[in-house]
Formats: C-alpha cells, sequence, structure tokens
C-alpha cells in the first residue's frame, strides 16, 4: 500500500449554516505529520473529527471506480469528482494497494518518517451528503463497507506522496475493517462479537463507547 496524493484544507463557511474541511486541496512534497494533524489540516466540528484516533483520514483510490460506475443509478448523474478522484471524499490520504478487506484495527506502519496505528473505520456524515447534494451518500458508503478509516499518530514524522506503507505490527488479524464495520452497522449484533472487538485495546476510544453502550443496554435482558 502507498500513498497516491496527500490532501489538507481547513474549516470553511460554504454557506451561513455550514463550516466544513471536507473541502481537502492536494500538497507536494514533505509534509509534517502531527499527532492531530497533518501540517495545514484542520476539522470544523470537533466533537465528531479529529482528535488522536482521527489525526489522518484515509480513503482508498480503489473504491472511486465503484462509485462513478453507480454515479447515473446513484445520482442520477455522474458525481462530480476531481478529475484524478484524489481527495473527494474528504480523505487526507489517498491510498492505492489496501482496502478494508486487508487492513485490520491496530495494524500499525512506519510511512516515511513517521508510525502510524488504524484505530476505526471512517463514519460518514452529513457534510459528505451535503457536499455531493445527495442525502442517502453516508449511507450507502456505510452499507457498502467503503468507508475509508483513520490513523492515530505513534510517532510523529514526515510523509510524502509515494511513500509506501510498511507493516510493523498486526495485534488483531481477526478484526478486518471489513468484520467491524459489519458489526457496527448490522441490524443485531452478536454479544460475544461485541465483546471479542472490544477486546482489542486499540480501537478507537468513541467506537469503544459505543459498543459497550450496546452492551450495558444488553444487561438484564433475556
Amino acid at each position: 500500500m502507498h500513498i497516491l496524493s496527500i490532501q489538507v484544507g481547513k474549516p470553511e463557511t460554504v454557506a451561513a449554516d455550514w463550516t466544513t474541511a471536507i473541502f481537502k486541496h492536494p500538497v507536494s512534497g514533505p509534509v509534517k505529520l502531527s499527532k492531530l494533524n497533518l501540517a495545514g489540516d484542520r476539522q470544523a466540528d470537533l466533537n465528531v473529527h479529529g482528535g488522536i484516533d482521527k489525526a489522518v483520514n484515509v480513503y482508498p483510490f480503489e473504491h472511486y471506480r465503484y462509485w462513478n460506475q453507480r454515479a447515473r443509478l446513484f445520482f442520477r448523474k455522474r458525481i462530480q469528482l476531481p478529475q484524478n478522484y484524489h481527495g473527494a471524499f474528504g480523505e487526507n490520504f489517498t491510498t492505492r494497494g489496501f482496502t478494508e478487506e486487508q487492513v485490520c484495527i491496530g495494524d500499525t506502519f512506519h510511512i516515511g518518517s513517521a508510525i502510524v496505528q488504524v484505530s476505526q473505520p471512517r463514519q460518514p456524515c452529513w457534510k459528505l451528503a451535503r457536499k455531493f447534494n445527495q442525502k442517502k451518500l453516508p449511507f450507502w458508503v456505510q452499507q457498502t463497507g467503503k468507508t475509508g478509516w483513520y490513523f492515530r499518530v505513534i510517532q510523529e514524522g514526515v510523509v510524502e506522496a509515494g511513500n509506501s506503507f510498511q507493516l510493523i505490527e498486526q495485534k488483531y488479524p481477526q478484526w478486518t475493517l471489513a468484520k467491524a464495520n459489519e458489526l457496527m452497522h448490522r441490524p443485531t449484533r452478536s454479544l460475544a462479537q461485541v465483546e471479542n472487538i472490544l477486546a482489542c485495546e486499540l480501537l478507537s476510544a468513541s467506537w469503544q463507547k459505543t459498543f459497550t453502550s450496546f452492551l450495558a443496554n444488553k444487561e438484564g435482558q433475556p
């Protein structure tokens, strides 16, 4: 897996009621990666975006072919993606080589001079829907499992488009992002599987909270 392109962006007011940083712009050359952000990147709503567990938003380039092929079905017109697609879904890293089927919770990679770790799949919000003027888009992204994911930063460093990811450790090979997505979004969940994913200490705090709440609500039920 390698980085095809790097995109950054800061919050901007698009309309009177909408401030967002989903419109990312490509940068070339070395980029500093800190614990919270790439240099030049910020998030608009820190209640649901950003933080230690969501320092870098990643999206596989492979998925854009799927969205482009289904654009007429989903949107009744072609999605207005950039010519090369990079950053269209608001990601910082557009990657090639791995998808959610190969990447696992807690996978730790060396990239450039930095070390990053997979914390959770992305959960697309309403801002993705508004960008493309299609309110169902976050649901479709979620249901297809073509979500992308987040990295936390274990070691700050410098990254650049073209850098390859070198796997350092895969602690939870049983929990691919595809399986994690399925568990999070399926109508019914196995208590045993929820307990199993909660045993993944490297799962993001927000996903731990969601699954812990699910278990708490099940207590006392037959």
